[in-house]
């Protein structure tokens, strides 16, 4: 599950393209065509992270320690410290901080060796 503060235009067809189940994040307003410089509420921010790992881990009848939240800012503070393996990624220095663990330099394929996925099971398109 992909949950941005970033707009939907840019988060579902990157969790369509990723494979993700399901992409939340903030609505741009649209009236005639025209975008209106407003959000839909409610505002995706660290709340609605924290709520939805909850929601997930509940939903798929997992424990918290097989749970795993990646984030780079602030509002992803108490998602990370929530999971099971909170990860930052390329993160703010604060978040660096709070996560156990933190990918700095590559991309999010060490994400799959966490989960103990063997590099040989990888789906590559």
């Amino acid at each position: 599950m992909l949950v941005s503060g970033g707009f939907t235009r840019f988060a579902e067809p990157v969790a369509k393209e990723i494979g993700f189940d399901r992409a939340i994040a903030n609505v741009l307003e649209i009236e005639g065509g025209v975008l209106t410089g407003t959000v839909t509420k409610p505002i995706v921010g660290s709340n609605t992270k924290l709520t939805t790992l909850r929601a997930a881990i509940a939903e798929q009848g997992i424990v918290v320690e097989d749970s795993l939240a990646v984030g780079d800012g602030a509002n992803d503070l108490a998602m990370i410290e929530a999971a099971g393996l909170g990860v930052a990624y390329h993160a703010k220095p604060i978040v660096a901080a709070a996560a156990a663990a933190r990918i700095d330099h590559g991309d999010l394929t060490a994400l799959l060796y966490a989960q103990g996925i063997a590099r040989h099971d990888w789906v590559m398109d």
